[in-house]
């Protein structure tokens, strides 16, 4: 089994000593910034997730719960072969082409599909509302709020090299059309940490972010027994040692590496663990991850 690297913030909001501060791609994670960044612009009166984006069918809660109906370019095969030969990532207008986009799976609000398009279109609603980049809304709107120093937007092959797993060094990031965050493996965890706990959004943002749509069960190989979606995070169940521990976060996988970011959220809000390993079992740091939050001596 690969190393794995682990950050556990206590329920205290402290660090434990042990955290690996190692810089690491947070691949999908970066989901969960990009939904506190609109629900933080709700609250401030900015935008309304609610309403209909403009000469489209379905809404930015929609979106941020994969139930618009956009599809995912994934699977597509031309997807692979463009980063395998070293292209440069397609442009906005060039991707939705390519997969038809237009022509929704599903009405929004009928059905669930995870879809990094989807967050490539909150992306630019909020590029344009604040009349920023990416980056720049990502900072001004959650790292900087969260006291993240470290964690930036990958913009280049230069800032994959930054980062702890050869894997992904010669990847062009811009084939995340969402965008990937990287930084250390401890803020990671107190990203999530301190978006679960109170003072970074409003009881109720925070409500609607964990509040999830049922879309799935047990999955082979992983802790999974009961999985949903809410707004920017993954949530469910997992195995614990005692019962099922209920959970809420994000994975993360990417090219050369995979994460997991989950925080305990059972009766009481418990310890928030950040775990991430080269390679591609994504079920190994989910159990790593679901180990050091029901017991930090398995660490």
């Amino acid at each position: 089994m690969h190393e794995i690297l682990t950050a556990t913030v206590e329920t205290t909001g402290a660090l434990t000593t042990t955290s690996a501060r190692e810089v690491v791609p947070w691949w999908s994670f970066t989901k969960t910034l990009i939904a506190a960044a609109a629900l933080r612009l709700a609250e401030a009166g900015r935008l309304d997730l609610d309403a209909r984006l403009r000469k489209r069918p379905y809404t930015l809660r929609q979106l941020l719960r994969h139930r618009a109906g956009l599809p995912d370019y994934g699977a597509l095969p031309a997807y692979a072969d463009a980063i395998a030969h070293g292209d440069a990532p397609w442009t906005d207008v060039e991707l939705f082409t390519r997969l038809d986009a237009e022509s929704l799976r599903f009405s929004p609000g009928a059905g669930w599909a995870y879809s990094n398009v989807g967050y490539l279109v909150v992306l630019r609603q909020l590029e344009r509302l604040c009349n920023m980049g990416f980056a720049e809304v990502l900072r001004a709107w959650v790292l900087d709020p969260l006291g993240l120093a470290e964690a930036r937007l990958a913009r280049t092959r230069d800032d994959m090299r930054a980062t702890h797993f050869p894997g992904a060094w010669d990847y062009d990031p811009g084939w995340v059309f969402h965008g990937t965050v990287i930084g250390p493996v401890a803020e990671a965890a107190l990203a999530l940490h301190r978006m679960t706990t109170e003072g970074f959004l409003s009881p109720a943002s925070r409500a609607a972010m964990l509040g999830w749509h049922p879309v799935g069960g047990a999955l082979p190989g992983r802790p999974w027994l009961t999985a949903g979606y809410g707004l920017g995070v993954m949530t469910g169940t997992m195995r614990g040692p005692r019962g099922p521990v209920f959970l809420a976060g994000h994975g993360a996988a990417g090219p050369g590496s995979v994460g997991a970011v989950y925080r305990c959220l059972g009766s009481e809000p418990g310890r928030t663990v950040a775990a991430f390993a080269a390679g591609a079992d994504e079920g190994a740091v989910e159990t790593r991850a679901l180990r050091n939050i029901v017991n930090l001596s398995a660490t």
